[in-house]
């Protein structure tokens, strides 16, 4: 196919579906909102096409973030599955870990149920040992009688979890052939979470089969109705993959939305030189925060999902539920933001579209700081009216005006987002007062300045495309796989050997892909790292290496890093646990200056917002497509473009750049 057409990213969301659109032959950008049809994905992806003057035959490359893993798993609406298990290990997910999800809650249950009743339960009789040697082989009759009844289940799913098959994986490979020749979905343990902790091992390797139907059938419709381009997938690691690769491991499309977000800040905070970055990602239903360290974002692999263990290879995102459309409640313990949200029918009260219940975007609305005159992306007429009588039966139990009980929900939502910017910076060693704070979302750049002066930090980037952003970061993405590989190795008994050995099988399974898609492979980057502990340590320190590996380089670093996250470093042994690899594509996607008016414009109008409940200020605000480069604005001050609002507090100033960046410092 040749590549003359349009690069395509679309990012479908709670409340809207984004598309960022750019011809590099042209230059030509095009950037749309469109509201997400909860029920229909692909509807909504095909409406933001059409929204955007663009058809399937126009697009050489559609790179999709998408939530339908996460809502699947949320929502509870996965599929029956069944486990097989070593001989005697049938019960590890009933088992499962000592800890309470509740703990001062025994009225409710200790731990989640486990996703596989008794019944879908089959053991095999096998037994591999710690050190991946095979103590007890499965015969032929044995592997027949365990498909016999898996498929005998009524399932289409099937996970296989055998005991130690990270280390060694032929029984789990044997066992996997049989079941692919009788039953559609089968999720293997060594292919999705090659590690160590059997019960998360065995967890996460349900969770994807139960969601290998779900994305499959997703993943074929949108490549029916997309006939033309060629479809890539987000993925949680944030690069982006093939469609068939998504099907296989569906679960590595958990964090797929906020990952695409963290590829845009990513690559803005290499562009600009910056440092250290805190990429902030207030949406209509979500806040996402995120450490971008030298152009990198750290990458976690234990998390979890609706309480459910995911291990997985995923950017290392706090979310939380507060965003521009989260429900303002009052409780015994005063005012709370969300998680539950109005979504985006019928939105919030000030969308004027039937919404009653008060939201942050409405105590936005009340405190001036959305434009009335203006119809947001050119189809939501504003209702401040609406916005208030939302508002007003909070003030009136709270005994305060509806203009204080807005500027308090904003300080709570305010203060809610500080305790997650300090869980990405100071529980990973970072002084956070240290970084630029990357504003996005459709209400990120209007909390960003207060949010600023709460936690200490002075430097403030609203990006091009701020409002898109995460569609941004799907089309300027790497193609790029990403595995990590219990390792289990003592520095002081290191087999040199066998870490090369299980270096290149990994290697050689990550770049597959790439060289299937036609990459050659001198053009494929690969990044090391080596989780790193002392014996004993529950948890490891992520270091980066060079190949050939150098062992007592990588045993200095260790020290180091562990030096700046705890405080201290000894000279005691270490182990490697695991080694990750990421192998990739560079998309070499970049944006150019844009063309800016020579002229500072008049402002469009000037009208009154409060900053504080003594009186409001007379504030100007600004088209932002009408800035030119180099203009410095005083606040008090709004910048606003078709679906976002960048608010400049008093004491601070704005300034533009050349590739249509937005500075926010506060003034001497």
């Amino acid at each position: 196919m040749p590549d003359n057409g349009w690069q395509v990213g679309i990012d479908i969301g709670g409340t809207f579906t984004d598309l960022v659109a750019l011809k590099p032959a042209t230059g030509e950008l095009r950037s749309i909102k469109v509201p997400t049809q909860r029920n229909d994905p692909v509807a909504s992806i095909k409406a933001a096409l059409a929204a955007a003057g663009l058809e399937a035959i126009d697009v050489d490359d559609l790179v999709h973030g998408t939530t339908l893993v996460t809502n699947a798993i949320v929502e509870d609406r996965v599929e029956p599955v069944a486990l097989i298990a070593t001989e005697g290990f049938e019960d590890v997910l009933d088992i499962g870990r000592a800890g309470r999800q509740h703990l001062y809650r025994l009225d409710l249950p200790p731990k989640r149920a486990s996703q596989v009743p008794a019944e879908r339960r089959i053991g095999l009789a096998e037994r591999v040992d710690h050190a991946g040697v095979a103590v007890r082989s499965p015969d032929a009759n044995a592997i027949a009688e365990a498909v016999k009844r898996a498929k005998a289940s009524g399932v289409e799913s099937v996970a296989v979890s055998l005991l130690h098959a990270y280390a060694n994986p032929a029984h789990e490979r044997a066992l996997g052939a049989a079941l692919k020749a009788a039953l559609p979905f089968v999720s293997l343990s060594h292919e999705v979470n090659p590690e160590t902790r059997e019960f998360e091992r065995t967890a996460t390797t349900v969770l994807n089969a139960s969601v290998m139907p779900i994305a499959a059938r997703y993943l074929d419709r949108l490549q029916r109705e997309v006939q033309g381009a060629r479809l890539h997938v987000m993925h949680s690691a944030g690069g982006m993959a093939s469609p068939e690769a998504a099907a296989r491991r569906p679960l590595s499309m958990a964090l797929s939305g906020p990952a695409a977000g963290i590829s845009a800040a990513q690559h803005v905070a290499a562009t600009l030189g910056l440092d250290k970055v805190l990429s902030f990602d207030m949406g209509g239903t979500t806040t996402d925060v995120c450490l971008v360290v030298r152009g990198a974002a750290e990458i976690s692999t234990d998390s979890k999902l609706a309480g459910r263990p995911v291990r997985q290879p995923m950017v290392a995102v706090e979310s939380i539920g507060a965003g521009g459309g989260s429900l303002v409640t009052l409780s015994t313990g005063g005012l709370s933001i969300g998680p539950e949200s109005a979504g985006a029918e019928p939105g919030p009260a000030a969308y004027g579209r039937g919404g009653t219940r008060p939201t942050v975007t409405d105590a936005n609305a009340v405190l001036g700081y959305l434009d009335t005159s203006r119809r947001l992306g050119g189809a939501i007429s504003l209702d401040v009216a609406a916005a208030e009588a939302a508002l007003a039966p909070l003030a009136k139990r709270l005994g305060v005006s509806i203009v204080e009980l807005a500027l308090g929900v904003q300080r709570v939502a305010n203060a809610t987002m500080v305790r997650a910017l300090a869980r990405v910076t100071v529980e990973r060693g970072v002084d956070g007062r240290q970084c630029t704070l990357l504003a996005f979302g459709g209400a990120g750049p209007m909390h960003a300045a207060q949010l600023a002066r709460e936690f200490g930090i002075t430097e403030i980037v609203v990006p091009r495309f701020s409002s898109g952003f995460s569609a941004l970061g799907c089309i300027v993405a790497d193609m790029s796989y990403t595995q990590q590989q219990a390792v289990r190795m003592l520095s002081t008994h290191w087999d040199t050997g066998r870490f090369a050995s299980l270096h290149d099988d990994m290697l050689e399974t990550l770049i597959a892909p790439l060289l299937r898609q036609g990459h050659d492979k001198a053009a494929i980057a690969v990044e090391r790292t080596a989780l790193v502990r002392y014996v004993g340590q529950s948890y490891a320190v992520e270091v980066p290496f060079a190949a050939p590996l150098d062992l007592e380089r990588l045993g200095r670093d260790f020290r180091q890093r562990h030096r700046e996250i705890y405080g201290y470093a000894t000279d005691e042994h270490w182990e490697m646990q695991s080694l990750r690899l990421r192998a990739g594509v560079a998309r070499r996607t970049t944006l150019g200056p844009i063309a800016t008016p020579k002229a500072m414009p008049e402002p469009t109008s000037i009208g009154p917002c409060w900053f504080e409940p003594a009186a409001p200020h007379d504030t100007p605000r600004y088209d932002r497509d009408l800035l030119p480069s180099g203009v410095v604005i005083a606040g008090p001050a709004v910048v606003e473009d078709a679906w976002s609002t960048v608010v400049v507090p008093p004491g601070y100033a704005l300034s533009t750049d050349a590739m249509g960046h937005l500075w926010i410092r506060e003034k001497a």
